[in-house]
């Protein structure tokens, strides 16, 4: 009686921790299997709030995730360089525009692609050439607040 009672409590114990183990990766957005695809670059003069991990969505539709950020080594640029990486079936064109937008209320920041129309497409490693960085709205309420508007 008591045997098949400890069988069973420590089977629901495992299960639980199954449970728990697979929410924390879907909702720590973590990756254990590569998910393929293919990898572009992106400059943008600031990713203020953009994070690793964050997603790059087309139409509203995920489509892929920003892989590292980093400052681009050339000291003339000063611009940020963004890795995404993005859906092997997703074709782009050379005239794709890359902005960083905001969702929500909590201000989560995610990039937002736009289809150009050329006839030549992106392909791995290249650079998405004409981007869009976040509004700073602190600077605005800043410009705003003391009459710089």
């Amino acid at each position: 009686m008591y045997r098949t009672r400890e069988i069973a409590v420590g089977f629901f114990m495992l299960v639980g921790l199954a449970c728990l183990t697979w929410l924390t990766v879907k909702l720590g957005k973590m990756e254990f299997v590569s998910q393929g695809g293919f990898e572009l670059s992106a400059r943008f003069d600031s990713v203020s709030g953009l994070r690793v991990g964050a997603d790059v969505e087309m139409a509203g539709v995920p489509v892929g995730r920003v892989v590292a950020i980093s400052l681009d080594p050339d000291p003339m640029r000063a611009q940020a360089v963004v890795r995404l990486r993005l859906s092997r079936n997703l074709q782009l064109s050379e005239d794709s525009i890359a902005s960083i937008k905001t969702s929500g209320l909590i201000g989560d920041k995610y990039i937002s692609l736009s289809r150009g129309g050329a006839e030549k497409t992106l392909g791995f490693g290249d650079t998405i050439q004409e981007t869009e960085s976040s509004v700073d709205l602190e600077s605005l309420i800043g410009k705003y607040a003391f009459g710089g508007v």
